[in-house]
């Protein structure tokens, strides 16, 4: 399979692709059949990777929940300052919550969003 790189975004791609799907840009103009020449599509995401909201490291808020787990500092640091009131007033709700949210943290992805 012939490959070519993006102008854009560099990867590689499928030699006759016209728009790049790793970034969504037009690599190529459209090929018109006959005459008339049709328009040139134009795609502008501006939420390419689907992720939204704030980047959170994995290991910073699983030390967070370990040391400061009752006090909710991982909560905090995840930008969920109502959640983390909640964990002050009950002791991380009598620890069951801190040992679920650090399940919870083994699991996710580095970084993860919130």
């Amino acid at each position: 399979m012939d490959t070519k790189y993006c102008e854009y975004c560099g990867n590689k791609i499928v030699a006759d692709a016209v728009i790049c799907p790793n970034c969504g840009k037009q690599v190529e103009e459209l090929k018109s059949s006959g005459e008339k020449t049709s328009p040139q599509v134009i795609i502008n995401n501006t939420n390419i990777s689907g992720v939204t909201g704030r980047k959170c490291d994995k290991w910073v808020a699983i030390l967070l929940c370990i040391f400061l787990g009752f006090l909710g500092g991982h909560k905090f640091y995840e930008g969920k300052g109502g959640m983390g009131i909640i964990y002050i007033l009950t002791c991380g709700f009598l620890g069951i919550g801190i040992i679920i949210d650090l399940i919870v943290l083994l699991f996710r992805n580095n970084p993860y969003y919130v």
